[in-house]
């Protein structure tokens, strides 16, 4: 028995363009389709047809499952391997359509395709760990000092460099005679990082005026 798992988790996804797709990797396959529009972000979440999906793959008469991607499985890498090995006992052939190399692995020999299994769940762990890391230097990367200085976490300077104490005196003793931010702007002169002499923006008038005001 050959059967494909179909998951959308929004009103806006159709399981027809799923579907549709995975005919195209399997045109000669008779495949019952079971169709389910829930999220499985949550592990709590229950989802009747894939309970369904499980019960059929062990009593052992599943000899191929397809799936748009593996993430309409899980996306919790330990939940997604702990499948395969279901898969596995139970002589289960997983296919997919956005993993195309599933069916190069399914072609491998054993004891060969466990072995290549291992690696591929080796490198994924791997890649999952160095992207969680990433993602927490990054939510930890900035540091805030004031209005306009961000410190990452390695000690380096971000963020717009700091105008001269004397330009930003300077552009609140214009203020204070009553000259717009135009006329301001028009009448102070700043430097690019390449040494370039310019006049300041309005934005930046703008912005120290308000800081200034605080």
């Amino acid at each position: 028995m050959n059967i494909s798992y179909i998951r959308t988790s929004t009103k806006e996804q159709e399981p027809e363009l799923q579907i549709a797709d995975i005919k195209k990797l399997c045109p000669e396959c008779n495949l019952i389709f079971y169709k389910e529009k829930l999220s499985a972000w949550k592990e709590n979440v229950k989802r009747p047809v894939f309970s369904d999906v499980l019960s059929l793959i062990k009593t052992g008469k599943v000899r191929k499952l397809y799936v748009w991607d593996l993430d309409r499985i899980f996306r919790n890498r330990l939940r997604l391997k702990e499948f395969f090995l279901l898969c596995k006992i139970h002589n289960t052939k997983i296919h997919s359509v956005n993993q195309a190399w599933l069916s190069e692995v399914n072609s491998i020999p054993p004891p060969f395709n466990d072995m290549v299994f291992d690696l591929i769940n080796l490198f994924g762990w791997i890649g999952e760990e160095e992207s969680s890391k990433k993602s927490l230097r990054i939510k930890n990367a900035v540091v805030r000092k004031g209005d306009s200085l961000a410190i990452s976490y390695k000690g380096n300077k971000w963020g717009r460099k700091a105008f001269p104490k004397q330009t930003i005196n300077r552009i609140l003793e214009l203020a204070g005679t009553g000259a717009s931010i135009r006329e301001i702007a028009n009448q102070i002169t700043v430097f690019d990082k390449n040494r370039n002499e310019k006049k300041i923006s309005k934005s930046a008038v703008h912005k120290i005026l308000a800081s200034n005001q605080r």
